[in-house]
């Protein structure tokens, strides 16, 4: 308003006038500048608590259309099967009272061969769905066109789009598939390149779990629960990296995914691993705790074998048990059932 008295922007309102009266006097902005007394005075005579019953009253009501709504019974919510926005994630399915027993993880294969500096934006879906990836074939099964792909986020209640949008970040190079850019991998008997979660469901329908090998900082950057959640869907048992970021490590563990690191000066690249071996993490089965140690053989192509240790990055007792119930949900749930 002072701005608008003055006709013009270009004023220090502390200094120069607003304008003058009709004797020529200059009239500053600390003049007609209201005090406190004239402020609560104002407010005391134009704001009346009948403002707020009349507008308030009925707020829970809603209008004709919020009225029209159909309202389902029953205390839980019921899934829509045909939405491709919201669908029940299966973090709970099968769920027993007591968890399974942790085994070593036997003839893993690896899934994607990362580099150093991976983000979370390079695991997590992220923007818009594109025309060719497992995530706009999934949505045109069902009806929907290319218009209304919409992006990963809209549709991250829906977990069938997600699983299908990670790893698949445009510019995410695994060494598995030199040469390229994007989320592909060999596939695991014909060894064309395809799409990672392609890849990822034949090794889950083979009965073959995966690993994730990587340098250093992996999962830097913004934290996204999805970094965790997807490869979790996808088979994903473990990641083996030089160093990880302090949230994402983290949000492994709470996904039930085993967080391992190299020695200190060991890596993929100077034990000669190529990612084509096959893994087997020995120590599992006999207890878990904080930051042990634990033995992993890789067998090559030709029969020879690489042994090194790693470090479970399981930093806590907490993270103990979150691992051991597959997860923090299934740990809480299982908790809550028991109390």
């Amino acid at each position: 308003m002072a701005y608008s008295i003055a006709g013009t922007v270009d004023i220090d309102l502390q200094n120069e006038p607003l304008g003058h009266n009709s004797s020529g006097e200059a009239i500053y902005l600390k003049d007609i500048w209201p005090s406190p007394e004239e402020v609560e005075s104002t407010i005391r005579s134009a704001v009346k608590s009948e403002m707020f019953k009349v507008q308030y009253d009925s707020v829970f009501e809603g209008d004709e259309q919020w009225k029209s709504l159909p309202v389902p019974e029953g205390a839980l919510y019921k899934w829509d099967p045909s939405s491709t926005y919201i669908k029940a994630a299966p973090y709970f399915d099968d769920l027993q009272l007591e968890p399974k027993p942790k085994l070593d993880i036997v003839n893993a294969r690896v899934l994607a061969y990362l580099g150093d500096s991976i983000t979370t934006d390079h695991i997590s879906p992220a923007g818009s769905i594109s025309v060719k990836s497992p995530a706009a074939q999934y949505l045109k099964d069902r009806g929907v066109e290319q218009k209304d792909f919409n992006q990963y986020g809209s549709r991250r209640g829906n977990h069938e789009v997600m699983m299908r949008g990670t790893f698949a970040n445009v510019r995410l190079k695994n060494k598995l598939a030199e040469g390229t850019e994007g989320g592909v991998t060999p596939h695991p008997d014909t060894k064309q390149l395809i799409s990672i979660y392609d890849a990822a469901m034949v090794y889950m329908e083979k009965g073959i779990p995966t690993i994730i090998l990587a340098g250093k900082e992996y999962g830097s950057g913004s934290s996204r629960d999805w970094a965790a959640k997807g490869p979790k869907l996808q088979g994903v048992q473990a990641v083996i990296a030089e160093s990880y970021e302090r949230i994402h490590r983290s949000n492994l563990v709470g996904m039930g995914v085993l967080p391992l690191q190299f020695l200190q000066g060991e890596s993929a690249s100077s034990l000669g691993l190529t990612g084509y071996e096959v893994f087997t993490i020995h120590g599992i089965s006999e207890g878990l705790e904080p930051l042990k140690k634990l033995q992993v053989t890789a067998r090559k192509q030709d029969g020879s074998h690489i042994n090194f240790g790693v470090i479970v990055r399981i930093d806590t007792p907490n993270e103990v048990d979150y691992y051991k119930h597959d997860g923090i949900l299934p740990y809480v749930l299982r908790n809550l059932v028991n109390s």
